[in-house]
């Protein structure tokens, strides 16, 4: 069995070295053929997973015809605004009926769209059964290191998802499967919205109820946000909704948490991003959430907030004191919902 991976960012080649602790070849995409040269050099992303050495049966290149050929699952691990110019160069290269897996967490900047709505516009018709994908409370690092987790793979296709499920599912990572592919997507992409508000509550030193308020009250708005573009609630009770946001909340692994908790502390976004080797996805999908949301007239109390201290230059005391003064209200929208 072969898996091909796109992407050497530190979720993809955590993916990797999972699959190929097991046993499973792994092609792992690189851009550039100097990027590919170094790390088969190095046995190691030092740039993104320093300490954790290759498995021999994970190669790294910059062919991607090569990586494609002969895969039963392809992998897209790369930054949420690189996946359509990625999906292009695969174009002609992924055989029918293998199964496509997005593992980037967020939205498309300007279009709003989930992962799997890009995929779909950009492969030719027949892969479109095959696009699912995978979320979940994931820290690459502690998969890396061998530490338990788990996931769920959502397609339309059960069969798919299923197919999925065999090849990603270890002794150290359960997988589940489901149907609700708008649920699973939208989970993993909003919950870094909630994380950057935890990291600025956190940097003020608000303490654990606040940021329990946050976690709680964020899974309010995503769910609220997720219904109304029809998705299942209850999938946001499950590891793509509750399980990634309590993980993304709390750990210091998190990068949106960092972000917000740097920004509290005073820093400028641009200083703060421009020193981190992996993107933190909650930047730019707080625009778009905010975009869908307004569209859908759904009320986003907390991404209304984190935008306005991310684009509009609001002190983040300020941005916490909005949270806390605004109209008193039921705490299930009336009496019945979230």
């Amino acid at each position: 069995m072969k898996v091909a991976i796109i992407g050497t960012t530190s979720w993809g080649t955590t993916l990797g070295i999972m699959l190929a602790r097991r046993g499973i070849d792994v092609a792992l995409w690189a851009r550039t053929k100097e990027e590919a040269e170094r790390l088969a050099r190095e046995e190691e992303n030092t740039a993104r997973l320093p300490g954790i050495p290759f498995p021999k049966r994970l190669s790294p290149t910059s062919a991607i015809e090569k990586v494609l050929r002969g895969a039963s699952l392809v992998i897209l691990a790369v930054p949420s605004q690189e996946i359509r110019q990625n999906v292009r160069l695969m174009k002609g290269h992924i055989a029918e009926g293998v199964p496509i897996l997005s593992a980037a967490k967020g939205l498309e900047m300007g279009t709003a769209k989930r992962m799997t709505q890009v995929i779909a516009e950009e492969l030719s018709p027949e892969h479109e059964s095959n696009i699912c994908v995978l979320s979940g409370p994931n820290l690459s690092k502690e998969i890396a290191q061998g530490l338990p987790a788990s996931t769920v793979i959502a397609a339309q296709d059960g069969e798919v998802a299923k197919r999925a499920q065999e090849i990603m599912a270890s002794t150290s990572f359960r997988v589940y499967t489901n149907n609700d592919v708008v649920g699973v997507e939208l989970g993993g992409a909003l919950k870094n919205i909630i994380a950057l508000a935890a990291g600025l509550s956190d940097g003020l030193g608000y303490g654990n109820n606040a940021k329990a308020a946050l976690v709680s009250r964020g899974l309010a708005e995503i769910s609220r946000l997720g219904v109304a573009m029809g998705a299942n609630p209850l999938t946001f009770a499950g590891l793509a909704g509750l399980g990634d946001l309590v993980a993304t909340c709390s750990s210091p692994l998190s990068r949106n948490r960092f972000v917000g908790q740097e920004l509290a502390k005073g820093r400028p976004l641009a200083e703060i991003t421009a020193s981190m080797t992996s993107v933190a996805e909650g930047i730019n999908t707080t625009i778009a959430a905010r975009q869908i949301a307004r569209e859908h007239g759904v009320e986003m109390p907390i991404t209304e907030q984190v935008y306005r201290v991310l684009f509009k230059g609001l002190e983040v005391p300020q941005a916490m004191a909005a949270l806390m003064e605004r109209e008193l209200k039921h705490e299930l929208i009336g009496g019945q919902g979230v």
